[in-house]
């Protein structure tokens, strides 16, 4: 496990919840505070909508087609700002297929490594994650569901577990 205090995090939107789904929306919390985030528009061969999803994250097919960017622009954005680092998500499961998806329809190489957040967590913050990320929900008080807001709560999440739970493993915690 590596000892990390403030990890870059990745999160992605997507047309739906299985394999023909594809990234809408990717988000970056970055260690500097910065925020990056894209609409990404539907290449021709993605034809996959689940309204289900679109009522978690309330992005239209419509606004994808007025304001997304186009699969190789924001593939090579990403590669520009991430180019060499790691980052992590809490759905690595389906972030990493997406972001497979992205690149490849891109055609352009990632240039950064995509992980697990779980790789960095200890059982300590594992134990309090879910009841620290309500507490950064509302201290945040975000208005818009986005992707990098997400990131951003993850990577808040994180940082005040690892602050007061990293390397407190097996070990009884009172609520």
């Amino acid at each position: 496990m590596r000892d990390i205090s403030k990890p870059i995090i990745l999160d992605i939107e997507a047309s739906g919840f299985g394999s023909t789904s594809y990234p809408i929306e990717v988000g970056v919390a970055m260690e500097d505070d910065s925020k990056y985030c894209a609409l990404i528009l539907p290449a021709p061969s993605w034809t996959h909508w689940d309204e289900d999803a679109e009522s978690i994250h309330h992005i239209k097919r419509s606004t994808l087609a007025t304001y997304g960017k186009s699969p190789r622009e924001v593939a090579i954005q990403l590669n520009a700002l991430l180019i060499g680092k790691t980052v992590y998500s809490d759905g690595w499961v389906v972030d990493r297929p997406w972001i497979t998806t992205l690149f490849y329809e891109a055609g352009v190489n990632l240039a950064f490594e995509v992980s697990a957040l779980e790789m960095i967590l200890s059982e300590g913050q594992m134990a309090f994650w879910h009841k620290t990320k309500l507490e950064v929900i509302a201290d945040l008080n975000l208005i818009r569901h986005r992707a990098s807001n997400d990131a951003w709560i993850i990577q808040e999440t994180y940082q005040r577990t690892y602050k007061k739970y990293r390397g407190q493993a097996d070990v009884a915690f009172e609520t």
